[in-house]
């Protein structure tokens, strides 16, 4: 493709608004897209306007499977009158194109696409399979890489890449995040006499003490660190001369490889049995969202080869510092996709830095963006060299 039509086509993206839905016009823009290349993506609407996306290239002569994968929602946009210009516009000033979702990560998505449509019009050979997931709703709740993750999507996976923005720097671990709630449960009364109640609060209290030092002991993780955790919503009584008969609290952790959901829950449930035994409120708790850890070795064969082809694309641009081996601590729909394949080695690799993500005046730059596109080029092909 020429530079003008690759970067049209991720005007095209961010000009869909796709703010938490919407993608199923996304969706069926890709496949109109493929389909000018004779490449047959695979729609799977599920409602309300939502949608993922298929496509797999290759002729599987081998049984890699490399998956590549981006959503096609974005955040909302916020005050509108802060933006400077319109966020659904994919402005271009300079070296820099605007718009809600430029970052993260219609820019990383639609670098994975041309990539594909390039390697194939080359006529390039993959004697593996590479499988396009573009999913719906990554940034409230994963309910497209949910739905894709219980049909088995992942299971045959060799490998994986995510198009989050990362400046052309590879993430080779993530965190995962586990929001909870404790529900508690007690005896309403009037404050003059408290013996009479039960105080839904001090039970909630004591969970709350008891959570600052609840992960002390875990293993540190090699890559990603302490479990990070913290209690973050409180919400109790009506009334202030009643004794309230419910109160709850929200938190959320942060699971590492080392320290992994099921581990993190068990503690938590083992917390809430302590107090429930020793107090007089009843507590339970509810998982909100379990979102697994995500780490590859650093020194692998995936991690050295994205970054070596990230390293080689953006070494022309001379006011970019060069790609380098880090982590982040959020969460991405590889922590969907790794809930039963958790050995899978991951990587993320986008355009631009995740510090412009969900910002007024999100943007791009061309530049990052199309040396992007020739690393996922690099990728794909030396993957199944």
């Amino acid at each position: 493709m020429e530079k003008a039509e690759r970067i049209q086509i991720l005007r095209d993206l961010i000009q869909i608004q796709s703010v938490n839905g919407n993608e199923l016009a996304v969706a069926q823009y890709l496949q109109k897209l493929f389909a000018q290349y004779k490449l047959e993506a695979q729609v799977l609407p599920f409602g309300d306007q939502r949608a993922n996306l298929l496509l797999e290239i290759g002729d599987g002569a081998n049984d890699q499977v490399l998956g590549i994968t981006g959503h096609m929602d974005t955040v909302t946009t916020g005050d509108l009158e802060k933006w400077e210009y319109d966020p659904f516009a994919a402005t271009v000033v300079g070296d820099r194109l605007y718009g809600r979702g430029a970052a993260d990560m219609k820019s990383g998505l639609a670098a994975q696409i041309i990539a594909i449509i390039e390697l194939v019009t080359a006529g390039q050979k993959l004697p593996g399979k590479v499988r396009l997931i573009a999913t719906a709703g990554e940034e409230y709740g994963t309910p497209g890489a949910n739905r894709l993750e219980a049909a088995g999507i992942a299971q045959d996976l060799s490998a994986l890449i995510v198009g989050e923005p990362t400046s052309g720097n590879v993430i080779y671990a993530h965190s995962g995040s586990l929001n909870y709630r404790v529900t508690s449960v007690g005896k309403s009364v009037h404050s003059s006499r408290p013996a009479d109640g039960v105080n839904a609060i001090d039970s909630l209290i004591d969970f709350c003490v008891g959570e600052r030092q609840l992960f002390d002991d875990t293993p540190v993780d090699p890559y990603l660190g302490t479990v990070k955790h913290s209690v973050t919503i409180f919400k109790a009584g009506d009334q202030v001369n009643t004794i309230p008969d419910q109160a709850e609290i929200n938190g959320n952790i942060r699971p590492t490889k080392a320290f992994p959901n099921d581990q993190v829950i068990a503690k938590l449930q083992a917390l809430v049995d302590q107090i429930n035994q020793a107090g007089q409120a009843q507590l339970s708790l509810e998982i909100i969202h379990s979102f697994w850890p995500v780490a590859s070795d650093p020194d692998g064969k995936l991690v050295q080869l994205v970054l070596k082809a990230s390293q080689e694309a953006y070494c022309s641009l001379a006011e970019h510092e060069q790609p380098k081996l880090t982590i982040i601590n959020g969460a991405t729909d590889a922590s969907v996709f790794v809930k039963h394949h958790q050995d899978l080695p991951v990587v993320l690799l986008g355009a631009d830095n995740w510090n412009i993500s969900h910002q007024v005046n999100e943007y791009t730059t061309i530049s990052s963006f199309l040396a992007t596109i020739e690393a996922y080029k690099t990728i794909i092909k030396d993957y199944f060299a």
